[in-house]
């Protein structure tokens, strides 16, 4: 995809996807430090939300800490579940564009009650219901975002909490400069008609690979954006049993494949179900693949781009209306008094 074809322009899903390099480019990761310092007062952190402000960034921030072999926990989960645990022990951070989605306000609402002293909103609106509840609120600076997928904000969340746990951690705050440029890189690829037709045509798009959030957000992002089925399979579940009930209409999209586990995906995908298996990677693979930039420690991000385009070029090959879906809203469940 591109901004300089009214086929993709007429769209504002796709400027606000090509809106995130600069987004990423203007992020300061040193913002993060009060929110570190008051976080680290407790034992570990827990990350909420609904939808994509949960599944990417969340994810992607325990993937990384668990990365760096540190001590300090991470957990996740919607915000209705989360009022079923005890979090007192907990820093937690509800993010929320809105900053009026009513799980993660119902939440807020029973922790503030319960006298919490460690609750942190993420939004990209000021005044809102979260940042009332919260004891601090960091507003995106991405602005608003017309499409229903978000995209843009999905991205600076991730960003937030990337930082957040380099600087609870001592980690370096580097790799951000170099992840807009490579970000604008997937984004822009030219995906082969063959790949793209292969996800146009098919009754089911899986998608596979890392539990780091990116897989997941795209199997949401496939519905929002192509209005086709779509299923997360973690890691090399996709060898494990449901290939049983998967069969040639069907495609799996593979991020960043394993290469121990290629010759598996071969045998028990391509030639025993019969499917198209397309990969995402920085590097040729056995499968038809999408190269993208080797991002390094901030190749989720890259990645994640990289889905995008491909979503959007299956998208329009399907002659869809990117920023019209016929049910979801911009905001899934909205508190009200």
């Amino acid at each position: 995809m591109n901004l300089y074809d009214v086929k993709y322009t007429r769209f504002a899903l796709v400027r606000e996807m090509m809106e995130t390099a600069q987004v990423v480019r203007n992020f300061d990761p040193t913002e993060v430090g009060t929110f570190a310092r008051r976080a680290q007062t407790k034992k570990g952190l827990f990350l909420t939300g609904e939808g994509s402000s949960r599944i990417f960034p969340a994810k992607r921030a325990i993937y990384d800490m668990l990365r760096y072999g540190a001590r300090i926990p991470v957990f996740t989960e919607g915000s209705t579940q989360a009022m079923e645990y005890p979090l007192t022990d907990l820093a937690v951070f509800g993010a929320s564009n809105s900053g009026q989605t009513k799980e993660v306000v119902r939440l807020f609402m029973k922790l503030r009650e319960e006298g919490h002293d460690a609750l942190f909103g993420l939004t990209a609106n000021e005044d809102t219901k979260l940042a009332d509840l919260a004891h601090q609120t960091h507003v995106l600076g991405c602005g608003k975002e017309d499409a229903v997928a978000a995209t843009k904000s999905v991205v600076e969340q991730a960003l937030f909490y990337d930082a957040l746990v380099r600087v609870m951690v001592g980690k370096c705050l580097c790799g951000f400069d170099e992840l807009p440029d490579q970000m604008e890189e997937a984004m822009t690829t030219r995906i082969d008609k063959e790949i793209i037709e292969s996800v146009k045509s098919a009754d089911m798009i899986y998608f596979a690979g890392r539990n780091n959030g990116v897989v997941e957000e795209l199997t949401l992002k496939t519905n929002e954006i192509t209005r086709k089925k779509s299923e997360f399979l973690e890691g090399t579940y996709a060898v494990h049993g449901i290939e049983e009930v998967m069969d040639r209409r069907e495609v799996v999209v593979i991020v960043d494949p394993f290469p121990a586990e290629e010759e598996k995906f071969q045998q028990c995908l391509v030639k025993g179900v019969g499917m198209n298996v397309i990969a995402i990677a920085s590097r040729q693979t056995a499968f038809p693949t999408v190269l993208i930039p080797d991002g390094g420690k901030m190749a989720p991000y890259v990645e994640l781009a990289a889905g995008w385009n491909l979503l959007v070029e299956t998208g329009l090959a399907l002659g869809i209306d990117l920023d019209k879906p016929v049910r979801a809203r911009k905001i899934g469940n909205e508190f009200t008094l």
